[in-house]
């Protein structure tokens, strides 16, 4: 059978074509919309922007706890006690310093800290040292022509004054005799009145005499 000069099958083999081509280019249109889909998903992705309270929340909770820490360790720091050493007769450093200024006066006024800092450093008996001091200069009350002229605080022998030794400062008047204490005395073990006494004074009542000025300073 032929219909305006195809037949039959030829004709049929042409609706197949084109219902095969049809159904390509739909599924073309799919494929392509769905690939449209996808892209357009990947570049505007679904998420939403932050609250702009919650984030001011979190940043005070930030700061609140950072101020709290803060505080704390400000806290701690002053709860720091901090405890002066024991230098000598359980005593602190100027506590020593402030004891034995109290038997100090003219031209010594003022040095008490200077005897109890390089004393204890050089590890000799602080009242003891003064008390030969005392003892020798009458800084007790107002001292000797030594002291003033010479800036000799312990009777020193030697010379650039007269027959005694003379010291630029008083200071390092001071420093000179405990140095001489503690290098011709301490160091030989002659470390009271009793045993210095035959080596730093002719006189036999010298020991007696700086006990009773230890004495002294201990109880003032």
């Amino acid at each position: 059978m032929k219909i305006s000069g195809l037949s039959l099958v030829g004709i049929i083999t042409i609706l197949c074509l084109i219902a095969t081509m049809t159904t390509y280019k739909l599924l073309l249109v799919q494929d392509e919309t769905t690939y449209e889909t996808m892209i357009a998903s990947l570049e505007t992705p679904n998420i939403a922007a932050p609250n702009q309270q919650d984030v001011q929340e979190v940043s005070n909770d930030e700061n609140a706890n950072m101020e709290e820490v803060a505080q704390n360790t400000v806290n701690k720091i002053e709860n720091i006690t901090i405890t002066e050493p024991i230098v000598y007769d359980n005593m602190t450093l100027d506590e020593l310093a402030a004891k034995l200024e109290r038997s100090l006066n003219s031209d010594l006024k003022g040095y008490g800290y200077t005897f109890a800092s390089y004393s204890t450093k050089l590890g000799i008996d602080p009242y003891l040292a003064l008390a030969i001091v005392l003892e020798e200069t009458g800084c007790r009350w107002n001292c000797s022509y030594l002291v003033k002229e010479c800036n000799n605080i312990g009777g020193q022998k030697g010379s650039g004054c007269g027959a005694y030794k003379s010291y630029p400062t008083l200071e390092e008047g001071i420093y000179g005799f405990l140095n001489n204490i503690y290098n011709n005395y301490y160091a030989y073990g002659l470390t009271t009145a009793e045993t210095m006494n035959p080596k730093y004074a002719e006189n036999p009542a010298w020991a007696s005499n700086v006990n009773a000025y230890i004495a002294k300073i201990k109880n003032n």
